[in-house]
């Protein structure tokens, strides 16, 4: 077994990695969106419930690779994997939504069939019949997306709840909360947007990320507590290790979000 250790720039980034498939620096995986150094809202929301310290094995997802890409990931990966499929054609989704906002209007609009409560301040939907478009319409809208996939070389599974904090305050690692399964036509857009920085060829691989927060800045002038919680945004750094048929690639990243 080697070891390589190195630290990608942005544009570094940006010349290997533009993908045509989804638009210009553009991508749907919130790492690669801090490894862009385009950390959005999206991105901000991973970091929410952290604060200063350690935290190991999050984001982490598994492939093995032949005709048909099997990965198995963290809940972290949930609504990107969605977001992915929701830019392949003729992917529609069931499940779970969790929201803050009331999404009613929109799923009715569009023709979704829902089954809605309310609990700890979010709205609940669980939905039939999601199409791609009514994803797009809701993705700057929601909390999480709990949902199933099916489509010609393309399955997605993903649990139904979201996982509890343990005893000591850290969540249990699920690392089959979200099972996908793609065809190899679709390998290549998803090699760019979660695997970037690996070899393209590969049997097995196994991607981990270590959060480091060294810092939390508090949104300047407000006084809600709730606000504050949502809006902190968190500093530090993300140290990416990946095993690909043996080898260690690792990878760091100093980031804010």
């Amino acid at each position: 077994m080697f070891y390589k250790s190195f630290l990608f720039n942005f544009m570094e980034i940006k010349k290997v990695y533009k993908s045509p498939f989804l638009g210009k620096d553009m991508a749907v995986n919130f790492i690669r969106k801090i490894w862009l150094d385009n950390a959005d809202e999206k991105a901000h929301a991973q970091f929410i419930r952290f604060s200063r310290g350690t935290f190991e094995n999050r984001a982490v997802i598994s492939i093995n690779k032949s005709k048909i890409i099997k990965l198995r990931s963290t809940f972290e990966f949930a609504n990107d994997f969605v977001l992915f499929l929701a830019e392949l054609p003729n992917v529609n989704f069931s499940g779970v939504i969790l929201s803050r906002e009331n999404l009613g209007e929109i799923f009715l609009k569009n023709g979704v069939e829902i089954d809605e409560s309310k609990k700890k301040g979010l709205f609940v939907y669980i939905t039939r019949d999601v199409s791609s478009k009514t994803v797009a319409e809701i993705k700057d809208k929601i909390y999480c997306m709990l949902l199933d996939a099916e489509a010609p070389g393309i399955s997605l599974k993903t649990k139904k709840k979201l996982p509890k904090p343990g005893k000591s305050g850290a969540e249990k690692i699920d690392g089959k909360f979200c099972i996908l399964e793609l065809d190899e036509k679709f390998y290549k857009q998803f090699h760019e947007d979660f695997l970037f920085g690996l070899p393209y060829e590969f049997k097995k691989a196994k991607v981990r990320h270590t959060f480091v927060i060294s810092d939390i800045i508090l949104p300047k002038g407000e006084k809600d507590f709730e606000r504050i919680r949502l809006d902190a945004r968190k500093k530090g750094k993300i140290i990416r290790q990946a095993e690909v048929d043996g080898n260690i690639i690792q990878q760091e990243k100093a980031f804010e979000a």
